[in-house]
């Protein structure tokens, strides 16, 4: 099996859905609708065969449920499937329009969402795309996290190192959306920037460990060698992002691939300068230049703030955008914090 059909088969189970009603008619109606829109239908008459069902099929992702039914009613059904579950389920419950008493007490439970009775087709469908929606996410936020977890493996940084990335990256990124509107930085944006940042060098999943943590002087050849990383790393998000469209895996794809390239156009792997590298990318790299100089590293030795100020200082317009070394000036005393707060165990 293709990659290409792997990813589609785990995007394509969220289009399960469990209906679990008591009334063959109302059952029917619901899975009638849902095929219609393309959903693979499981039907359950009550909630304990319901939840026999969720327990044999991991994949189910959505629920449809009613509230008042024999065996298990909809109440227990939900509070099983929130103590057990290792997924998020998304649960959409039917009501009677006038029993907002048992709406309450579903959704303090666990449901998700509710529909009042008689379900109108076109709404049981837009609910349970807020519910893809949301699972998608989650899906993002597991990919995020793993391909976080694979890089730091191979490069054998610390935790500490992808928390103070996200924290510094962040706040560079929320200064400029705050001095530079221009720019069209929003908090949420800036954000989105903080949360993908650790995933900046994942191309060193590609380069051998001994080169990576080589202490001497490096050849032409393992430099060049070492410069790979950015875009190996840009482009395997790059084919994540192709299957997803997810904004934030674009950040990532934009951040891995040109955080070396320099303001000057002298950086790797493209040479792009100015304004055409970037803004997420120039960020992360005054941030990650930033953590490599006053972090402990095999091959370099470790600087003060004020050494690493003004280093960067020195390079202003050369290897950093300007811009965003004016942020890191007014961002300095905030820089300290995260170094002292996610100091090296």
């Amino acid at each position: 099996m293709s990659e290409q059909s792997i990813f589609a088969k785990t995007l394509g189970a969220t289009k399960k859905v469990l209906i679990v009603e008591d009334e063959k008619t109302q059952r029917f109606l619901l899975a009638k609708h849902l095929g219609d829109s393309g959903y693979e239908i499981l039907q359950a008459e009550d909630g304990e065969a319901a939840f026999e069902i969720l327990t044999n099929d991991p994949e189910i992702r959505l629920v449809v449920t009613d509230l008042m039914m024999p065996r298990m009613d909809g109440f227990e059904l939900i509070k099983k499937i929130r103590k057990t579950e290792l997924r998020y389920t998304y649960i959409l419950v039917q009501t009677n329009r006038d029993d907002e008493e048992a709406l309450y007490r579903a959704l303090a439970l666990g449901a998700d969402d509710f529909l009042t009775k008689p379900v109108r087709a076109v709404e049981l469908r837009l609910r349970l795309e807020s519910g893809i929606r949301l699972i998608h996410i989650e899906k993002f936020e597991e990919l995020v996290f793993f391909l976080t977890k694979l890089a730091a493996l191979q490069s054998k940084e610390t935790s500490s190192h992808l928390d103070r990335m996200y924290h510094l990256t962040r706040i560079l990124a929320r200064d400029l959306a705050k001095t530079h509107p221009e720019l069209g930085m929003t908090n949420a944006v800036a954000e989105g920037i903080a949360r993908v940042s650790p995933l900046h060098d994942l191309g060193k999943v590609a380069i051998s460990s001994a080169l990576l943590h080589k202490s001497e002087k490096l050849s032409h050849q393992e430099v060049c060698r070492l410069q790979e990383h950015a875009k190996i790393g840009g482009e395997l998000i790059k084919e994540v992002y192709e299957q997803t469209d997810s904004p934030y895996l674009y950040l990532a794809f934009e951040i891995a691939m040109f955080h070396h390239e320099r303001w000057d156009g002298n950086g790797y792997p493209l040479g792009l300068a100015g304004n055409k590298i970037p803004l997420c990318a120039r960020i992360v790299a005054l941030a990650d230049a930033y953590d490599a100089m006053t972090s402990t590293r095999c091959y370099q030795l470790v600087l003060t703030h004020a050494e690493a100020k003004a280093e960067i200082v020195s390079k202003q317009g050369k290897q950093f955008d300007p811009m965003v070394v004016e942020s890191f000036l007014r961002q300095e005393v905030e820089f300290q914090i995260i170094k002292e707060q996610h100091s090296e165990l």
